[in-house]
């Protein structure tokens, strides 16, 4: 098929691709750089970008925004001032500072899940920041986008819809995952005749992004098919040599099989699709004691949790995964091997093109 240019806006990206914020640490100015450079959109994870900063530890907040900050400037350097988004969980603490750290620091878009981001619009407004956010249903959909219409008169520069076979937390209940396979390319369709709506009373297009289990040009060239206007894929660039994690994060995705890729319990109570190992087994049985709260999610209480996710997160991205939580896609089986972004980039387009 011919491959057409993602357009948000006067964001115009050559190749319809997203790459997936992945925190901690795992998509940051490195990853996100070389994939603005080679085409397409490059996205850092706002979750605790700074705990490589010498004052992470006692001075959590700052750091992070200070690195999240730093991670945008070197990505739109790295990338020829390509085109760097930013990942931000609602349900991050100190949601707002995170915004306007990304506004500050000049990046191009904001992707916004992880909890309905009914904020959103006030914290950007007068400013060229483009936001979407991240629904896993028609449902939520429709609210989040009348709600903007609402209290804010606007509405998304984008949509993404992450799918059930989405890494790290999920939108679905464990016992309703089967289900939302199967009905997913419908909940595709209902969601691009929500958007539609938006588009006519707004005068303006809304690209609707696929997300969840992408894994090469033949899935993008199927999701375009069904009406969407491009992807999001996260899991597959971990296989790459820009990737800002540890080499030994990536070799468990070399190593794992099917069978090495479960639904996980976050301290959140959210399930989460992971890489069995010994720190999940543990998780599951005792648990693991919380030394210290980085006050990063809004409904973790460390006193009932059975483990600190930003210690497990960043555990794993340092290498150290006996005591890391490692998040990832439905299909991290299928990464073989180690490449560029470039070289994964031009294999896609490729195999959009022969689709």
């Amino acid at each position: 098929m011919n491959i057409k240019p993602l357009i948000i806006g006067d964001l115009i990206s050559r190749l319809p691709i997203i790459q997936g914020g992945m925190g901690v640490g795992v998509s940051l100015s490195n990853l996100a750089g070389a994939v603005a450079k080679a085409g397409g959109i490059g996205i850092i994870s706002g979750a605790q970008p700074g705990y490589k900063e010498e004052d992470f530890e006692t001075n959590t907040l700052e750091a992070n925004l200070r690195a999240l900050k730093n991670h945008i400037k070197l990505a739109k350097a790295k990338s020829n001032n390509g085109i760097i988004g930013v990942n931000l969980m609602v349900a991050m603490n100190k949601y707002k500072e995170h915004v306007e750290a990304a506004i500050e620091a000049g990046a191009d878009l904001i992707i916004s899940g992880a909890g309905l981001p009914t904020k959103l619009p006030k914290y950007v407004k007068n400013h060229k920041i483009k936001i979407a956010p991240i629904v896993s249903s028609s449902k939520a959909a429709k609210v989040i986008l009348s709600l903007w219409d609402k209290h804010d008169s606007t509405t998304a520069d984008m949509v993404i819809i992450e799918g059930p076979k989405a890494g790290g937390h999920l939108g679905f209940k464990k016992d309703n995952l089967i289900e939302e396979i199967e009905n997913f390319d419908n909940t595709i369709s209902k969601i691009i005749n929500i958007v539609k709506s938006f588009e006519e009373k707004y005068s303006k297009s809304i690209p609707v992004i696929v997300a969840g289990g992408v894994f090469d040009g033949y899935d993008i060239a199927k999701y375009i098919n069904l009406g969407a206007k491009g992807v999001q894929m996260a899991t597959r660039f971990i296989g790459t040599i820009e990737c800002d994690a540890h080499p030994n994060f990536k070799e468990a995705f070399l190593k794992c099989t099917k069978d090495d890729i479960a639904i996980v319990k976050s301290p959140v109570g959210m399930p989460g699709r992971a890489i069995l190992n010994t720190f999940v087994d543990k998780t599951n049985t005792n648990g693991v004691k919380v030394k210290k709260c980085y006050d990063c999610l809004i409904p973790c209480n460390p006193k009932t949790t059975p483990y600190c996710i930003t210690e497990a997160l960043i555990n794993a991205v340092k290498g150290d995964l006996e005591n890391g939580l490692i998040f990832c896609g439905e299909n991290a089986s299928k990464i073989n091997k180690i490449i560029s972004v470039e070289e994964l980039m031009k294999e896609l387009e490729s195999e959009i093109l022969l689709a």
